[in-house]
């Protein structure tokens, strides 16, 4: 049991890190934080497409593997 939490626990690290490298930038680095960066906070602009959906599987995956690392620590005894 505890290999196969373990597999799927590479396997969530792998897609979450794919997946927030697929983002795009909120801002344009140091300037648009300084600049521009809080229109975007507090905005009502939402994501759209691709991003919304690329938001929805980072929420999905991070869930994912806090309860797979609980699971791993919990089946390792």
């Amino acid at each position: 049991m505890h290999g196969v939490f373990v597999t799927l626990l590479v396997i969530v690290c792998i897609a979450l890190i794919v997946v927030v490298l697929l983002q795009s930038g909120k801002s344009a680095g140091l300037s648009g934080a300084i600049s521009g960066g809080a229109e975007q906070l507090f905005g009502k602009q939402k994501a759209r497409g691709l991003d919304a959906v690329l938001h929805r599987i980072t929420v999905v995956l991070a869930v994912l593997f806090f309860v797979l690392t609980i699971a791993v620590s919990y089946f390792e005894l």
